[in-house]
């Protein structure tokens, strides 16, 4: 006679959560460690990101000169900022087990924020300050050079205060602070990188201070070198296959 075994009820992670898993670990590893290459390319062609706050008569001559590593290590830039986007979009599905909730909407609404504002931000190295620095090493009158560096300024500034303050500070922040409550929400899983998400997102605020005219200083690269960190963290808790 024919034993019909009872179906097995032991504890799985569903396939398509388990995917969700693998596919934001992958992304968060490379989100993590893509930095890495701009800021040695920048840094060291033009001592990026201190270059960010020097005047346009330093700036422009040696963005001239170094203009083949300025523009590589600002397209690398420009595709780690886009793919922002996916990685924060999957890992709030795998942190949340994919819960459709408002406030996980909420969190991939600032991911959107975020991307776009950042490639605005960089964009402005690759399509405008070219041309800048071209129009003020041919500029032969003072005046001319002078208009030049104010167009440099305010174009900085303003690229600045788009990528870096709004994209980086404002809205990452945004984003891992919601996804860290709507998976918190969720269930305990990955409590203690949930929770160490509200830290890392006070530090990636903190440039925000520019607003109201303060100095941030160190700010940014403290606040983006944390939420690295929290993104190699986030890989390596996914990569590992749920009991």
């Amino acid at each position: 006679m024919s034993v019909t075994h009872p179906p097995d009820h032991s504890v799985h992670a569903p396939s398509g959560a388990l995917g969700a898993r693998r596919v934001a670990a992958a992304l968060l590893a490379v989100e993590g460690l893509l930095i890495i290459v701009p800021a040695l390319v920048l840094g060291s062609a033009i001592g990026w990101p201190a270059s960010l706050d020097d005047p346009a008569a330093v700036a422009l001559p040696r963005l001239l000169e170094q203009e083949g590593a300025v523009r590589a290590g600002y397209a690398v830039y420009l595709v780690y900022s886009v793919l922002f986007l996916p990685v924060a979009v999957w890992t709030t599905r795998a942190l949340t087990g994919g819960a459709d909730t408002a406030l996980s909407r909420v969190a991939i609404g600032f991911a959107i924020a975020s991307a776009l504002a950042r490639t605005i931000g960089i964009s402005r190295w690759l399509l405008a300050m070219p041309g800048l620095a071209e129009a003020h090493a041919g500029a032969s009158d003072a005046s001319v050079r002078e208009a030049v560096a104010v167009q440099y300024e305010l174009l900085n500034d303003f690229g600045g205060g788009i990528g870096e303050v709004l994209g980086v500070s404002l809205f990452a922040a945004g984003w891992l602070l919601c996804t860290s409550v709507a998976a918190l929400r969720a269930g305990p899983a990955h409590r203690p990188l949930l929770i160490a998400g509200f830290p890392v997102a006070a530090g990636l605020a903190l440039p925000l201070v520019e607003i109201a005219g303060a100095d941030a200083g160190a700010a940014t690269s403290i606040g983006t070198s944390l939420l690295h960190l929290w993104f190699l963290a986030a890989a390596a808790v996914l990569a590992r296959r749920p009991r």
